[in-house]
């Protein structure tokens, strides 16, 4: 909805802009009719959409062009500028399009065109035929299953498709559950609201997914009841690893990975003084970030020297170790809990944190054991192929489980993100209806700490050399990492640009722009 702040820029409508002042290429953000437009110009040709993101309002015009479409600033979603579809997760509505005319030397944004979220492209990519499966079953209503579900009414499927689930609150944003615990933290992660999956036929039902008999094609749940698939999507995600020690099952302890998690959490801390966060992951950070901002003090105990080190490099990370001490975050590196009790955490070097609150970050693992017992072909993961299909035709696998070979690094990779999990799910989809598009994007992933935001492209589990650019130690810049020569990811803060820049230089495996862009 806009706001008065939103509406920046000319009155498109009225004064409308004249076409000596927008360069071949440039974006203008103006308003019209109340609401922000983002106006585009294509050598003589004219486009205008939407001027915010519909994921999390982000400004399009600090976006990146690339051909016809805008990706977005903050979350790297894509918009197509002709139709205004969400192209890539994690945006899923369409932008409005707006018509434009060209009078006396000036441009003028006249008619809104609007279309429903599930509106399919015109036209479908996969348009309605008999070769396509009469009943499609997705076990997992996560980040891929749900943007699958929903790719498939966008390509214009009228099959039937049934999401499987165990947890009563899905689909929802799983990434919002880290970054909040405010008592109205938890209707904001809802994806859709009531009633859409219905309204768009798509059947969810609530169930643990028993067992998966391949040669008869049919899921069985716990409670006896079967469905049959003429196409399977295997998205089962992740879950928590659990502590094993004295105390790990006290009411006050908790694992963040779920809606009812974040509840729980939302209720202890409620209720809280003193909260120690065990794991210095990026849930571990941003939940201590989230609980410290409801005034809790906060300890923070893991064995790394610098947190997020593996992942980010040391002087990102260091950086990001800094900010939450400066915020107040109390950290105790080098360090494991050995038993928690009622009011406290007790460390290997014997010292007691008091606690009437705990929550556990220590990473997660993909949910395997369907797929395997199942007689899948296994890899550290689901092993699937550039179309993220397993070794069993018909079924697909993708999100948290998927073992993919990524044309970027050569490597099969498996990524626990959920932009990833979203994109897959989009691709299994439109390949599901026949389509055979290889899964070639760049992961990507966003983590928040207070006001500040760190973005990665790419996927680099190991390298041996680090590029930095940018003054880091004042919060600012990028790091990218390289092994054998070759950039495998950037990170970024403060550089939002740059990052999408990255992302299509990584995209394209231009090691010449990935060199001036960290020059730059």
């Amino acid at each position: 909805m806009a706001t008065p702040d939103t509406l920046t820029g000319p009155d498109l409508a009225t004064t409308g802009i004249a076409l000596t002042d927008l360069a071949d290429g440039a974006m203008l953000r103006g308003h019209a009719h109340g609401e922000p437009v983002l106006l585009v110009r294509r050598g003589a040709e004219l486009l205008a959409v939407g001027a915010l993101c519909p994921h999390a309002g982000a400004p399009l015009d600090t976006g990146l062009l690339v051909g016809d479409t805008v990706r977005c600033p903050w979350h790297h979603a894509c918009f197509s500028l002709r139709t205004g579809a969400a192209l890539r997760a994690p945006a899923l509505d369409p932008l409005p399009r707006w018509t434009v005319a060209q009078r006396e030397g000036r441009a003028y944004v006249t008619g809104k065109q609007e279309q429903g979220p599930l509106a399919p492209d015109s036209p479908p990519a996969s348009p309605k035929t008999d070769a396509h499966p009469k009943q499609i079953v997705i076990v997992g209503a996560g980040g891929a299953g749900s943007a699958a579900a929903e790719m498939l009414r966008r390509e214009g499927y009228e099959g039937s498709i049934t999401l499987l689930d165990e947890e009563a609150d899905v689909p929802y944003d799983r990434t919002a559950l880290s970054k909040s615990f405010g008592p109205d933290s938890a209707p904001k992660a809802a994806l859709r609201p009531a009633g859409f999956y219905a309204e768009h036929n798509i059947t969810i039902i609530r169930g643990k997914v028993a067992a998966l008999d391949v040669s008869g094609r049919r899921v069985q749940l716990a409670d006896g009841a079967t469905h049959a698939y003429d196409a399977l999507l295997l998205a089962t995600g992740a879950e928590p690893v659990r502590l094993d020690i004295p105390g790990h099952d006290l009411p006050h302890v908790h694992v963040l990975r779920s809606l009812a998690d974040h509840r729980a959490i939302v209720a202890g801390a409620a209720q809280a003084k003193k909260a120690v966060v065990l794991g210095a992951s990026f849930i571990g950070l941003e939940a201590a970030a989230a609980l410290h901002e409801l005034g809790l003090e906060v300890h923070v105990v893991a064995p790394d020297d610098v947190p997020l080190a593996k992942v980010l490099g040391p002087e990102l990370g260091a950086m990001v170790h800094r900010l939450h001490q400066e915020k107040g975050i109390h950290f105790h590196l080098q360090q494991k809990a050995t038993a928690i009790e009622a009011e406290a955490v007790v460390l290997k070097n014997g010292e007691r944190l008091p606690a009437d609150l705990v929550v556990v970050g220590i990473g997660v693992r993909p949910r395997l054991a369907l797929a395997e017992a199942a007689g899948l072909t296994m890899d550290k993961g689901v092993l699937v192929d550039e179309f993220l299909q397993t070794s069993s035709p018909g079924i697909y696998a993708a999100g948290d489980i998927a073992r993919w070979p990524d044309a970027h690094t050569g490597a099969a990779i498996r990524v626990e993100h959920w932009v990833v999990a979203q994109r897959q799910g989009q691709t299994a989809a439109r390949n599901m209806l026949g389509q055979r598009e290889k899964f070639d994007a760049v992961p990507f992933f966003w983590s928040k700490h207070y006001k500040l935001s760190v973005r990665y492209v790419g996927h680099a589990e190991k390298w041996d050399e680090l590029t930095t650019n940018g003054p880091l130690t004042e919060r600012e810049g990028s790091v990218a990492f390289r092994q054998n020569g070759h950039t495998l990811a950037v990170a970024s803060v403060q550089r939002d640009l740059d990052n999408l820049k990255a992302e299509v230089a990584l995209e394209a495996n231009d090691e010449a722009a990935l060199a001036k862009l960290l020059r730059s």
